[in-house]
Formats: structure tokens, C-alpha cells, sequence
């Protein structure tokens, strides 16, 4: 290691470390491993842990693994809640009175904002210590980390620093730090992070420098590398390992840096309010200003003329002031606070920055995603429609026939998601679930002893039961055999990518197979085009405008030469191409029962509603309609619009989501019926809105920020469905909402 400094100059503010960088001259932020470190790095430099030495200088540097949320004394509490200017004109108002001989509204006055201040500073400090024990739950835990020269020693959570090693134990544990997984495979509920109660599988960071000519080296993100990284205060349910090996993970950010770290200070400092509702509030006290000014100046003058005492002018001059701006105000104001404060609490919502309360009356639009928010978290299987010689066969209610036991649609819906067995019981996505029960197979994962016989992790395997076999081929167990088949590698899906694919082998057979499964659109776009019907946006449409999930589904046979070590260090691009297409699977996902009634009383209230989803534009449009969030008699433009290409300039095209395109099963090409919709920038605004909603998808919200700005706030404000949108989007979407006036 270099040489090491022996002082450290930082301070730290929100709770972020910041230290003096003796090479840019200034200060810093404190970052840990998740910047600047490739993924080769992380594997050939950091594999091993830190000495002894090094590690209590990281210590040093870093500072405890903690996340403390400090509880403020009442002292302090109090000096915030009385400098309140609010209280501070209250005060002199209070002893003018009293000087006025104005004895009894003054000691109302008085007892009105004492018990509204001891009220709430209680109310205050006891949600801090909540916040203070719901943080501090679970995150101090005993650990067993590698040192250098290979010894194991365990520490306090506390003591972990970034680059330290952490063996993660086989019944799992709380995460005390975020950390990339470096061997073995983990089952981890994000839902403290995420809300999604559905268990993710992490697997190990993959070593590009063992396989440069197959993977590209990269530097390491938790974000861009989610899928092999452990979040801080997620539940690590169980683990899965090689044999001989431990489930490792390099620490690569703690306490604050962490992503339980970011949410923490995201409540204890969020960011400053800059609220029309404001802006207006104190326009409001300056007119009254004003106003109290003018009264001041004529009281004084016309006193003057009369000749009134010094001491009674004084006094009936700063009355003025004092009734021109209610000094009960603050009191009246935080009386409404702490009662809609408790009212909040009774429902498991706590607030330390109470003064939001008031913005939430302000709300004029509220975003919704579809699936699990407006509709049921789970989804019924409406029926299968199959390709054969790139024509659709009729649509079919059952996938579960004799007929299709062995067909590679089947294959498919068996092999192509991301389901595992906790404690027995299949767990993961709603719609794995639901495609998976729909064809009546058995999943077999890998016992510990078994995994232990082997040199890698054994692969799930994926079989029908018995009752599903004709009667023929139930006499022994050797032809059932034939009917396994092993997922050997799994690249999960991916919400930017659209898709999920999964490499998989029949038992008995020697080249492997790769199954495909996402949004209808990107699957025929990978697939080879002869293979894709040629009325395949039609039937969708058809689909999707009746409300369906459609997933599309693509298969492909892999090269012979394919072994399974160069498998597990593919590339996914490498797969995902020269696919066949071999279908649709169409879900039936149905609205919530109160949904109707919610968005109705939204709609009362004056509060606009927006749908943003990562489903079919066309789906959404359906939900949107059923759900009342567009009226039937309603229209909705869809803004399609098209990055530059070919020496073009980026442009959009308008048309009526309702004209259905006419085709049929003959027909050589899909040409919608598109009734072209003359919207140039200044005919925007002179369209009647409330019969009138845009829609459009992710790709065409990209353009539209980046080449068409100063349309975002005219078509964000009137925009009501925002589908296929990946998650960066749906907060560029929200930041561009706030930012219209």
C-alpha cells in the first residue's frame, strides 16, 4: 500500500463526510468503493480484505458504520419552534399589550401558544425517537470478515469499513452495509428499500479479466450492478455456494453512503421547499405590512395634529401593526398541524417536518404506476396464442395440453423467470407465478449436499408432474428423465432492457436452448424477422387495447460448441439475437375494487391523476379509461416522437389513440389509420384540454426533453398515460411536473 497520511482534515454536514484532498486543493466528498473501481479491480485487488493496519486507517478515514439519527434536545427544539418570526412578532405584541393594560387577550394569546408549542415539541421529538429506533433496529450486528492473511475474525458491524470482506452467514442476516457479491448466490427481500415484498435474487459480480474476449471491463455502480450488489438493512433470507467456498462480499459504502443511508437523510433534510403556496403566503404578510405601515403613519401623523400624549401615541400607532397581522396566526397554525399530525400517525405515517403538512393541501396531481396501484399485484393467465411458420395459430385457454408437453413454448414459460423455493414454497414475480402455475411443471433447486458433490452450483431444474405425462410414459422413471430440463444460466430481468432470458439444456440433449421473454415489441425486434407474423402489431393492438398484458415469447438453439463454462461468461447480447418468435401470453390484470372511487374523489377534489407505468402504452390507455382517469368521451393523443436520423431533424407525430388499425391476417403490413392531429407549438394551448389527453411512450419522452424543450411543460402538464417508462424517466417525468408552475 502507498504511503499512508497521518492527519485527516474533513467536517461533516448533513450527515455527508466531507475531507481535504491535498491533489485538487480543496475539499471532498468521502466516497467508499462505488466510484472510480472496476469491476477486474474488485475481484484482482480487493478480493482478499484488508490487513490490520490498513484497516484501522480506513476506520480513521471513514468513521463508524452507523446510521444515527440523533434525537434533539427539547432546548434545542424550542429555540427552533420560537424564533419562529411568527412567535417573535407575537412576543412584542403581547407586550405592548400588556403595557396597553390589554390584560386578557394577551394571556389568551399566551396560553394559546404555549400549548401549541409544548404540544408540539412533544409531538415532534417523540416521532425523531421513533425514527431514532426504527433506524437503529437491526443495525448492529456481529460479522465475520476475511483479513488479508486469510484468517476470519469477527468484528461489531460497527467496524466495517469499504474494502473489507464480509462472509455471509448460510441463515442469512440483516445487511449492516451496502456490498458487492463476490461468490456464492443470495435470496434478499428489498422490500425495506423497494416496497416489493417479492424475494430478488443476487448473484455473484462476474470477473471480466478471466474472460476478457467474452465480457468487457466496466466500473462497478450498485446501481448499474444492482443485481450483484447487497443494500444496506435488506433481509438476506438465504444463501447458496460452491462447494468449499464461503458466500463473500466486498463492503463497498457504510453508514450514510449507504442506500438505507441516502434514505435516512432524504427525511431528516429534505430539500428546501420552494412552493408557490409560500411565495404567495409571504407576498400575503407584505401587502398586510403595507397596509399596517400606511395605518401607522396615519395614526401618527393625525395624532400628532391633535395633539396626543408621546406614550399614547406610541402605543395606538403599533396596534395597528399588531391587529393588521394576527398574532393568533401561528398559534391557530400550529394547532391545525399537530392535530392533522396525529391524525397521520394513527395510520403509521410520521412526520419531523411538520410545516409540510400544510403543502400537502396544495396538491393539484398525483402519478400512479398501473400494475399493483391501480390494478391487482396479481395477474390471471387469459389464454396463449402460439406461432407456427410465422403465422398465428388460434388463441388457446390452456398451456398445460398433452399436446404441448414438449413444445418449446412450453419450454419457455417453464424456464424463463426468476422463481426460487423459500422454505418450500415457490416465491418471486406475481406474473413468473402465475406462468409457471398455468402449466403445471415442478421446480427442483439443488440441496446443499447435493451442491457439495459437485464443483459449481447445481442448475434448478424445471420437469412437468406426473399427471401431466401421457399414461405411455409413466412406466419408468428413465423416459420421465427425458422430459427435465435444466436452467443453466439466467440473465434477470431488466426494466431499461425490457426483457429477461434464461439459457437452459434438456436433459439427454446436447446443444443447450435460449429462451426469451419481455414487451411484445422489443422480442420481435431481436427475433429474425421471417419468424415474426406479419399482422403481429395488429393482434397486439387488439390486446392491448381490450386492457391485456401481452408478453411475447422467442426461443432459440444454441451452437454445439457452447459449453457450460462459456456460458456462465457470455456476453447477453451474444444471446439475445436470432431469435424465432414463437408467441404471446396474454394476463388479465384487474383493476383494484376502490380504485374507481379514489381517483373519482381525486377528481372532486380538483387533483389531476397521471398514469406512469412500465406496461403497453395501448394496456395503459385501457386501464386509464376503466379506472375513470380518462372519460369515455374523452380523446387521447398519442405523441410519438422520432430522434434525427439520416440528416433528419428529430420530429413528432400526432394521432387519436381510438383509430384501431384494419388488418387482416393477408394483410402484408400494419398501416394504422392514423388521423394526423395539427398541433404546432402555439395550437397547444388552444386545444380544449379537458376533452383532450396526451399520451406517449418512454422512448419518445426521451426525445421530447432532449430535442423539444420547450413543449415538455405544455405536454407534461396535459399528459395523463407515460408507458414503457424505465425508472430514471418516471423521475425526470416527476422533476419535469414540479418544475411547471
Amino acid at each position: 500500500y502507498v504511503c499512508l497520511p497521518l492527519q485527516i482534515r474533513y467536517f461533516t454536514h448533513h450527515s455527508v463526510k466531507y475531507f481535504w484532498n491535498d491533489s485538487v486543493q480543496s475539499f471532498d466528498v468521502v466516497r467508499g468503493l462505488d466510484e472510480s473501481t472496476f469491476c477486474s479491480s474488485i475481484h484482482n485487488e480487493h478480493s482478499t480484505g484488508l490487513m490490520k493496519e490498513m484497516h484501522d486507517y480506513r476506520k480513521a478515514f471513514y468513521g463508524v458504520n452507523e446510521i444515527a439519527v440523533k434525537v434533539p434536545s427539547i432546548f434545542k427544539l424550542l429555540i427552533k419552534e420560537v424564533l419562529n418570526p411568527f412567535y417573535i412578532f407575537q412576543l412584542f405584541s403581547v407586550i405592548l399589550w400588556i403595557t396597553d393594560e390589554y390584560h386578557y387577550y394577551a394571556l389568551a394569546i399566551v396560553i394559546m401558544s404555549v400549548i401549541s408549542i409544548v404540544s408540539s415539541l412533544y409531538t415532534i421529538r417523540k416521532q425523531y425517537v421513533m425514527l431514532h429506533d426504527m433506524v437503529a433496529a437491526h443495525s448492529i450486528v456481529r460479522v465475520s470478515v476475511c483479513r488479508g492473511n486469510q484468517e476470519i475474525e469477527e468484528i461489531l458491524s460497527t467496524d466495517l469499513v469499504p474494502g473489507d470482506i464480509m462472509l455471509i452467514p448460510s441463515s442469512g442476516t440483516i445487511m449492516p452495509c451496502d456490498a458487492v457479491l463476490l461468490s456464492g448466490t443470495c435470496i434478499v427481500n428489498e422490500s425495506m428499500l423497494t416496497g416489493e415484498s417479492v424475494p430478488v435474487t443476487k448473484i455473484n459480480l462476474p470477473n471480466p479479466s478471466e474472460y476478457p474476449k467474452a465480457m468487457g471491463d466496466e466500473i462497478y455502480s450498485p446501481e448499474a450492478h444492482k443485481r450483484h450488489t447487497l443494500f444496506c438493512g435488506t433481509n438476506v433470507i438465504q444463501t447458496r455456494f460452491y462447494t468449499g467456498e464461503l458466500v463473500k462480499a466486498l463492503v463497498v459504502r457504510t453508514g450514510f453512503s449507504t442506500a438505507k443511508g441516502q434514505l435516512v437523510r432524504s427525511i431528516l433534510y429534505p430539500k428546501p421547499t420552494d412552493f408557490k403556496l409560500y411565495r404567495d403566503a409571504y407576498l400575503f404578510l407584505l401587502s398586510l405590512v403595507v397596509v399596517a405601515g400606511i395605518g401607522f403613519l396615519y395614526t401618527v401623523v393625525n395624532s400628532i395634529f391633535n395633539k396626543v400624549p408621546a406614550h399614547t401615541i406610541i402605543i395606538e400607532s403599533l396596534d395597528i401593526i399588531t391587529i393588521t397581522v394576527p398574532p393568533a396566526l401561528p398559534a391557530a397554525m400550529t394547532a391545525g398541524i399537530v392535530y392533522a399530525q396525529r391524525r397521520l400517525k394513527k395510520i403509521g405515517i410520521f412526520c419531523i417536518s411538520p410545516q409540510r403538512i400544510n403543502i400537502c393541501g396544495q396538491l393539484n396531481l398525483v402519478c400512479f404506476d398501473k400494475t399493483g396501484t391501480l390494478t391487482e399485484d396479481g395477474l390471471d393467465l387469459w389464454g396463449i396464442q402460439r406461432v407456427e411458420n410465422a403465422r398465428f395459430l388460434l388463441p388457446e385457454e390452456r398451456a398445460c395440453s398433452e399436446s404441448l408437453l414438449k413444445s418449446e413454448f412450453v419450454a419457455c414459460m417453464a424456464t424463463c423467470h426468476s422463481l426460487t423455493k423459500i422454505e418450500g414454497v415457490l416465491s418471486g414475480d406475481p406474473l413468473d407465478l402465475k406462468m409457471f402455475e398455468a402449466i403445471g411443471w415442478i421446480l427442483e433447486e439443488a440441496t446443499e449436499e447435493e451442491t457439495a458433490l459437485h464443483n459449481r452450483i447445481m442448475p434448478t431444474v424445471v420437469r412437468p408432474s406426473k399427471q401431466l405425462l401421457p399414461e405411455s410414459k409413466q412406466a419408468t422413471n428413465q423416459e420421465m428423465t427425458g422430459y427435465e430440463i435444466g436452467i443453466v444460466r439466467q440473465f434477470p430481468f431488466s426494466s431499461v432492457l425490457q426483457r429477461m432470458c434464461v439459457i437452459a439444456r434438456v436433459l439427454g440433449e446436447k446443444r443447450m436452448d435460449a429462451y426469451m421473454k419481455g414487451a411484445p415489441e422489443v422480442i420481435a425486434s431481436l427475433c429474425k424477422q421471417e419468424t415474426v407474423p406479419v399482422d403481429f402489431e395488429c393482434v397486439l393492438e387488439e390486446y392491448t387495447k381490450q386492457g391485456f398484458r401481452v408478453i411475447a415469447l422467442a426461443h432459440r438453439k444454441l451452437e454445439s460448441k457452447l459449453t457450460w463454462h462459456k456460458v456462465q461468461t457470455i456476453n447477453r447480447d451474444a444471446i439475445e439475437s436470432n431469435m424465432d418468435f414463437m408467441g404471446l401470453i396474454i394476463m388479465q390484470n384487474k383493476l383494484k375494487q376502490e380504485t374507481p372511487a379514489v381517483l373519482e374523489d381525486l377528481h372532486k377534489a380538483n387533483i389531476r391523476t397521471v398514469m406512469v407505468t412500465g406496461d403497453n402504452m395501448l394496456t395503459a390507455i385501457s386501464v386509464a379509461r376503466d379506472c375513470g382517469m380518462i372519460l369515455p368521451q374523452d380523446k387521447v393523443i398519442i405523441a410519438e416522437a422520432l430522434p434525427p436520423k439520416d440528416g433528419q431533424a428529430a420530429r413528432i407525430n400526432w394521432h387519436y389513440a381510438d383509430t384501431l388499425a384494419k388488418c387482416t391476417s393477408s394483410s402484408p403490413a400494419i398501416n394504422s389509420e392514423d388521423i394526423p392531429v395539427k398541433l404546432v407549438h402555439e395550437s397547444l394551448e388552444d386545444l380544449q384540454m379537458t376533452k383532450y389527453h396526451f399520451a406517449m411512450n418512454g422512448k419518445s419522452f426521451a426525445v421530447i426533453l432532449e430535442h423539444f424543450q420547450d413543449l415538455v411543460p405544455k405536454l407534461v402538464l396535459h399528459g395523463t398515460v407515460f408507458a414503457r417508462m424505465a425508472p430514471d424517466q418516471k423521475t425526470q417525468l416527476v422533476e419535469a411536473l414540479q418544475n411547471v408552475e
